[in-house]
């Protein structure tokens, strides 16, 4: 598809894929509802080695730049400590406890982490045919996050674009395409199931922490989803999308009639949850080595009612 990418387009995909009263009127989980109870048993038949990869990048990464949102790397501060308690300040008043504890203050899409289907507005409405208003100062009255922590269990895919194309990382700009996604899957012998929790690396977030230099990682270009695979989600009826990169869509965008396009259509027209900023290096390292690239794959949020996303530490188990 090399149709050009406008605000015409954006509106016309909308339409065209909108799940919109798909799974009635009252629906808040979207696309997750294509996971069915015996696709969950199915998936927990995929772990056989009893190998556990975290996919949540580490939380002292520093990747917030302030290109967008204002967000901030999340900011952890002890607030009792081992020396608190060797000086004896934890002593009086008796009897006493010695311990540490600690606290932390972050936005929610600071690290890896999910989008709510109350976080991207088409217009004035959100997923669904919700009005966007619902989201006030007081959180979200609907498409909260805490509407599908116990929904993002299932198979999950990987899909190492990146090893694919013979690159340690896609180039910022690049677009994957949808005739890059089935053939990244037929060379890895894997097929692409309703239901599914598709993750594609890409190798930026790996190039950004070999540097050790993150600037323009969170909110500047990118490789990333092209367009047109909001056409390719929809065909697939895949449950969740995800990757290594920020924003998941290639930036520089496809067009400049509008910020993240691809997100105003994945979102609140399909109803897709959309996993952003995974850690993939051990897990498509360990793909290549034994040619599996399938697994079962859990990701709970966190119980946030009226969250626009969450952090998360997803797990992937082979």
């Amino acid at each position: 598809m090399t149709k050009p990418v406008n605000r015409a387009a954006i509106h016309k995909a909308a339409e065209k894929l909108s799940n919109w009263g798909r799974w009635g009127e009252d629906d808040q989980i979207g696309t997750l509802n294509n996971i069915s109870p015996q696709d969950i048993i199915s998936a927990a038949g995929l772990i056989r080695q009893g190998k556990v990869f975290a996919l949540g990048l580490s939380l002292k990464e520093p990747i917030q730049s302030g290109l967008f949102g204002g967000r901030w790397n999340p900011i952890h501060t002890m607030l009792a400590t081992g020396t608190d308690a060797a000086s004896g300040n934890q002593d009086d008043p008796a009897p006493y406890l010695r311990y540490a504890d600690d606290a932390i203050n972050m936005p929610c899409q600071a690290s890896t982490q999910w989008d709510a289907l109350c976080h991207i507005f088409l217009d004035d409405k959100m997923y669904n045919g919700y009005d966007a208003k619902l989201v006030d100062a007081r959180g979200a009255k609907k498409l909260g996050i805490e509407h599908v922590r116990n929904k993002m269990v299932g198979r999950g895919v990987l899909l190492d674009v990146a090893r694919w194309k013979g690159v340690d990382s896609l180039d910022d700009g690049y677009a994957v395409t949808n005739e890059d996604l089935d053939g990244c899957a037929k060379a890895q012998g894997v097929e692409i199931r309703k239901g599914d929790f598709v993750i594609i690396r890409t190798g930026h977030q790996e190039r950004c922490l070999a540097k050790g230099d993150w600037s323009g990682y969170a909110g500047g270009d990118a490789p990333g989803y092209a367009f047109e695979t909001c056409y390719w989600i929809r065909e697939h009826d895949i449950a969740g999308i995800c990757s290594d990169t920020w924003g998941c869509e290639v930036r520089p965008n496809e067009t400049n009639e509008a910020n993240q396009p691809w997100h105003w259509v994945v979102i609140p027209a399909i109803g897709i949850s959309m996993g952003e900023i995974f850690y993939l290096k051990e897990l498509a390292e360990d793909c290549a080595t034994d040619g599996v690239y399938e697994f079962f794959f859990v990701a709970p949020p966190l119980h946030l009612p009226g969250g626009a996303g969450s952090p998360v530490n997803p797990q992937a188990i082979k």
